[in-house]
């Protein structure tokens, strides 16, 4: 993402080339008035904030990946979505965001050369891709369990999951390629064709219209039609749930051990939203630049903001799953901490409501494998008979 704040340096210094030449009286200087700055002056309130970010979001994520694998129980369909966007969010911290702050200490030049490049560029557009993709099938998962229930106890099973997981990162890579390719190495030269030493940047090599074009069509694709199928969806599924008050009583008279459709739906549109939220910016700094002709200094002050404010939302986006998660499901809480704390485990089946026969347990086992996935997004503790269903609605 550095790369475009040296696009807008350059092209709001262009018309003055010629003038200032005669000033720039050493290497260090020729290469700050062309790429700007080699240290970015917001260098260490944004490593500051990223650290934070990076601290949750690895340790949330991780959470999330191993309370899935670890108990059987919560490999359920939509917990493997929920897991694919968990494993997208931590490439872009573990690999996006080491690079990004050590652009942002030392613009150039770019240590990892072509193949580095390329590999940076397809991993923020193949994460990009594959978390709106997921995100968007998880809601038409959740749609088909609210609106048609029994097509989704048939339909979804963890292996149509797993081979649409593998689909979407394999359409996500495939979709990132184009953008991958206007990519490569600029080395800066002086005015009598030298190379200016330490020049290297990782930036667009292809004509900008192509780089531009690729951008406003990804955009469309991968954010603006996806948020308005997904609005319509939940939409459908809030006018639904909004006339079947009977829903829960009937959940709750047979003591089910999920949540209702109502608390689960609600999780995921509050990780809709706040997904919604997050990249925005990131969009709109992409669009942004695509759309400006000519810049100016109002311009590129303005860009600078927007590129300064979407680089923060879009690691933040990382970060924010998990904690979401354990906000809105005591299941997520539950899981979480039988993997924190050991002890939690022989703790919880202590509680009075716990006290549940086994045929009943051998009945809510039977009945987790048939429902639809959408109904097991909480993912339940250690021991299933260790939480009773008044405590799943109002925990949730």
């Amino acid at each position: 993402m550095a790369w475009v704040s040296n696009f807008s340096w350059l092209n709001h210094l262009a018309l003055h080339e010629e003038r200032l030449r005669g000033y720039l009286n050493s290497t260090e200087d020729y290469l700050t008035f062309l790429c700007g700055p080699r240290r970015s002056h917001l260098f260490l309130p944004m490593a500051l904030v990223y650290s934070v970010i990076f601290v949750v979001g690895v340790v949330g994520n991780f959470l999330v990946c191993l309370v899935i694998l670890k108990h059987r129980n919560m490999k359920t369909p939509t917990n493997y979505y929920l897991f694919s966007l968990a494993v997208s969010d931590l490439l872009v911290l573990l690999f996006g965001m080491p690079l990004e702050v050590y652009e942002m200490w030392s613009n150039y030049p770019f240590l990892l050369g072509p193949v580095g490049c390329y590999l940076k560029t397809a991993l923020f557009e193949t994460v990009c891709f594959a978390s709106i993709l997921s995100v968007t099938t998880l809601s038409v998962e959740r749609y088909v369990a609210v609106l048609h229930p029994l097509r989704a106890k048939l339909a979804s099973t963890r292996r149509r999951a797993l081979r649409t997981i593998l689909a979407l990162w394999l359409l996500s890579v495939l979709f990132a390629l184009p953008n991958t390719g206007t990519h490569g190495i600029v080395l800066q030269r002086f005015p009598n064709g030298t190379l200016v030493p330490g020049s290297a940047t990782c930036t667009v090599v292809m004509p900008l219209w192509i780089y531009n074009c690729i951008v406003q069509i990804t955009s469309l694709l991968f954010y603006v039609l996806p948020m308005g199928v997904i609005s319509v969806l939940y939409y459908l599924m809030g006018l639904r749930l909004k006339g079947d008050e009977s829903l829960e009583v009937e959940e709750m008279a047979v003591n089910v051990q999920r949540p209702s459709r109502r608390s689960v739906t609600k999780m995921l549109f509050v990780l809709v939203i706040v997904f919604a939220i997050c990249w925005a910016p990131f969009h709109i700094d992409r669009l942004f630049f695509s759309f400006v002709v000519e810049w100016t200094e109002p311009l590129a002050n303005t860009f600078n903001l927007i590129h300064v404010v979407s680089g923060v939302f879009f690691y933040l986006s990382s970060a924010t799953n998990p904690i979401i998660y354990n906000l809105l499901s005591q299941r997520f809480r539950m899981a979480f901490l039988s993997v924190i704390s050991p002890c939690c485990k022989h703790c919880a089946p202590k509680h009075p409501t716990c006290k549940i026969s086994s045929q009943k347990s051998m009945f809510v086992i039977e009945d987790h494998n048939l429902m639809d996935s959408a109904e097991n997004t909480s993912l339940p503790g250690t021991h299933r008979t260790s939480v009773s269903s008044s405590q799943l609605s109002t925990g949730l």
